[in-house]
């Protein structure tokens, strides 16, 4: 059996149950930065992005917190990591096959927030007003 019939007849997730690990996987691609990092990959898919640059690309991330990222979707099998042996070291990054799959989901998410964050920011002016 191959590890994609394996994987087709694996029991899914209980979202509702605490001992889940779906809730870890949504807490960990659930985040702005993860999103961010996504989209920048995967605009440079199928090549590489240096650390460096994804730090440009990403305004507000700080390099622990993109380095944090970043190693959780290296774990994930989400992003290939490569380093060149140089002084200092070169680190790029690229999107694996099921990283790109991610990339469509949260750029619907992402164009969702897009189009009706004007809404969303209506209404928590309406519910602080109202509880002012």
């Amino acid at each position: 059996m191959t590890s994609q019939a394996q994987d087709a007849t694996a029991p899914r997730g209980d979202l509702f149950d605490p001992a889940c690990p779906t809730r870890r996987l949504l807490d960990r691609i659930g985040t702005k930065w993860t999103s961010m990092a996504v989209k920048v990959l995967a605009e440079a898919a199928p090549g590489e992005v240096r650390f460096a640059e994804l730090l440009r690309r990403m305004p507000g991330v700080s390099q622990k917190m993109l380095s944090v990222t970043l190693r959780s979707l290296v774990r994930d099998g989400l992003v290939a990591r490569r380093v060149e042996p140089t002084v200092p070291p070169s680190v790029h990054y690229r999107l694996t096959g099921l990283g790109l799959s991610l990339e469509t989901v949260l750029a619907a998410v992402r164009n969702w927030a897009e189009e009706h964050m004007a809404e969303i920011d209506r209404a928590n002016e309406l519910t602080d007003t109202q509880e002012a």
